[in-house]
């Protein structure tokens, strides 16, 4: 079983992840910044393929034998979680597969099973995060929800996802606003979507915050819409109410959409709701048990109706099936934007009809596994995180971040060299792999970013090492 730094655009930080920038000087002549891109591919795919230093050295040592304890692990399947294994491999096995029955959006089995699995959340009192989602509030005082499976396009991965709303939403050379630190998957989808990114930073003072200001300069004529992650990685960080009317209001002001990455919803780590959100909460008119019954981090974005809202989500952490390619778009808003929206990505997903017959038939099966899994991973984030706190409060040289959902913490250390100098030495030195806080897009040196889902024996260990050789 292979474990470790995985080649792949998902891995952060694996490849040289900027591409060659062309200028233009005098007259029509172009300069390349690096070696002549080849006459024959695009300049979309001019990527620099060679692997970075930071790889190499962790190659460089496993080469020789050494086990290196992986605090970046982000496979579920391979961190030592228990699943039903019969359960989802009979739901593989259904009959019904060997028929050919394209469907654009997805099968409406699969697509209302996972209409079943927001209904589910909202039962629970995991709200949406627009706190609007009942189809009658006035007939249903309790809340009741239903999500329309029309409003849900199924996709192989949330990357698909993205790429279909970015085609939806941008012609060539248009831009969209990313938080920034972030994931860095979104630049390879940009780049072969001809989409421009254009960085909005997140703030940290006693917590993550988005920085509106930074976004009203941000924005231009050609913006078409503001990507949230919710909860971010690595920040761990979700919007919060004041932040939601603020988004919405930025959204429409400038006529843009928002673009949601919910894919860690279930994986909130902190049940107490803040004081700040029952202030704001309350001005909604929602009853206080509400409030004190449901936390704002864990809410969802498919009912935010105010901006036209694209809510990406699926299997891949869900139920901690990545290699299953389940993941879905919702879309929500004013109701002629959501129905124009809906037509044309109902025509983008037929032109690819990329699902496949036997997994979208197991959708059901695979969402009703996910409380077994969650709640492993959830007990083990916490645990890791208890650890972490427990080795940080004996020494005074790291600290870590606050952290709200997800599986990653962010520690910050002292900046006596680089980012990934530190990182390179660690693994050289201690055979602790971590990942350098700027593959995330930190602004500055002096950031970790640690897997909470690694084995607790593993974690404990590596902490142990990382914190030895950066205080000494």
């Amino acid at each position: 079983m292979f474990c470790g730094v995985e080649p792949g655009v998902e891995t952060p930080g694996y490849f040289q992840l900027a591409p060659f920038r062309r200028v233009r000087s005098r007259g029509s002549q172009v300069v390349w910044l690096s070696h002549r891109i080849h006459p024959m591919f695009s300049e979309r795919t001019n990527w620099r393929l060679t692997q970075n230093r930071f790889t190499q050295a962790v190659e460089k040592v496993r080469g020789r034998g050494v086990r290196v304890l992986d605090l970046t692990a982000s496979n579920p399947t391979r961190v030592g979680l228990e699943y039903d294994s019969s359960a989802i491999l009979d739901g593989l096995r259904s009959e019904r597969a060997l028929d050919y029955d394209p469907q654009a959006k997805g099968l409406l089995s699969a697509r209302e099973a996972v209409a079943r699995y927001y209904r589910e959340r909202c039962s629970r009192g995991e709200r949406d995060v627009a706190s609007n989602v009942s189809t009658d509030r006035a007939a249903n005082p309790q809340g009741s929800f239903q999500v329309d499976p029309e409003r849900i396009v199924l996709t192989t991965s949330t990357s698909e996802g993205y790429s279909y709303v970015f085609r939806l939403l941008c012609n060539a050379g248009d831009e969209l606003l990313v938080p920034k630190p972030s994931y860095p998957l979104f630049e390879f989808l940009a780049d072969l979507q001809d989409v421009k990114l254009v960085p909005y930073p997140l703030i940290y003072d006693h917590g993550w915050q988005m920085d509106f200001h930074s976004m009203e300069k941000a924005v231009t004529a050609r913006t078409r819409g503001v990507v949230v992650v919710h909860p971010n990685n690595p920040t761990g960080s979700y919007v919060h109410a004041g932040e939601l009317g603020a988004l919405n209001q930025f959204c429409r002001a400038h006529g843009l959409a928002v673009i949601v990455d919910e894919v860690f919803l279930d994986y909130a780590l902190d049940d107490e709701i803040s004081a700040a959100d029952a202030v704001e909460l309350r001005s909604t008119g929602q009853p206080m048990a509400a409030v004190l019954t449901c936390s704002l981090a864990a809410s969802s974005f498919i009912g935010n109706e105010d901006v036209l809202t694209f809510t990406l989500s699926g299997l891949s952490k869900i139920s901690a099936l990545p290699q299953m390619k389940v993941a879905w778009v919702v879309t929500s808003g004013p109701p002629e934007e959501v129905q124009a929206a809906i037509a044309r990505l109902e025509v983008i997903a037929d032109t690819y009809l990329s699902m496949n017959a036997p997994v979208q038939w197991a959708v059901p099966a695979m969402l009703e596994q996910r409380e077994s899994v969650q709640r492993q991973l959830l007990e083990r984030v916490r645990r890791n995180l208890a650890e972490l706190d427990r080795q940080l409060a004996a020494q005074k040289a790291c600290q870590r971040l606050g952290v709200e959902g997800g599986w990653y913490a962010v520690l910050r250390v002292p900046v006596t060299r680089s980012d990934e100098e530190l990182a390179i030495e660690l693994v050289k030195e201690k055979a602790v792999l971590v990942h350098p806080g700027h593959f995330y897009d930190f602004e500055s040196d002096g950031y970790l970013v640690l897997s909470l889902i690694a084995p607790e024996a593993d974690f404990e260990q590596g902490i142990e090492r990382l914190l030895d050789f950066v205080s000494h």
